[in-house]
C-alpha cells in the first residue's frame, strides 16, 4: 500500500506595505478643508508678519508665488499680496492627524 505524506504548508507571511505620504501642506490643508471660503485661494498657516512670524505651512496655491514652511511670514506676504493667514491650531491639526494615522494603521501592519 502507498502512503502519501504530505506536510502542512508553512503560514504565509503577512504582506508587507509601506505608505508615504507627502503632509508638508497638512495645516493649510486642514484649513481650507473646516473652512470653504479658503478653499482655492494661497493660504499660509503661521505667525503676523508685524511680529516676525513665519510660515509653518503653505497650501499650494500659495506655493506657486514662492510662499514655504519657515519663511519670514512679511516675505510671504512680499511674495503674494492676497495670501491670506491663518493662526495655528495644533490641537485640532493633532487630532486631524491622530485620524490620519488611525487609517494609515488600517491599512499598514504597525501597531
Amino acid at each position: 500500500m502507498l502512503r502519501e505524506s504530505f506536510a502542512p504548508s508553512p503560514p504565509l507571511a503577512p504582506m508587507r506595505r509601506i505608505i508615504h505620504v507627502d503632509m508638508d501642506a497638512f495645516y493649510a490643508s486642514v484649513e481650507q478643508r473646516d473652512r470653504p471660503e479658503l478653499r482655492g485661494k494661497p493660504v499660509a498657516v503661521g505667525g503676523s508678519p508685524a511680529s516676525r512670524g513665519v510660515v509653518a505651512a503653505a497650501s499650494y496655491e500659495a506655493r506657486k508665488y514662492g510662499v514655504r514652511s519657515a519663511i519670514p511670514m512679511a516675505r510671504a506676504v512680499r511674495l503674494c499680496p492676497r495670501l491670506e493667514i491663518v493662526r495655528p491650531d495644533f490641537q485640532k491639526y493633532r487630532a486631524v492627524s491622530q485620524q490620519v494615522f488611525a487609517i494609515f494603521r488600517d491599512f499598514t501592519n504597525s501597531s
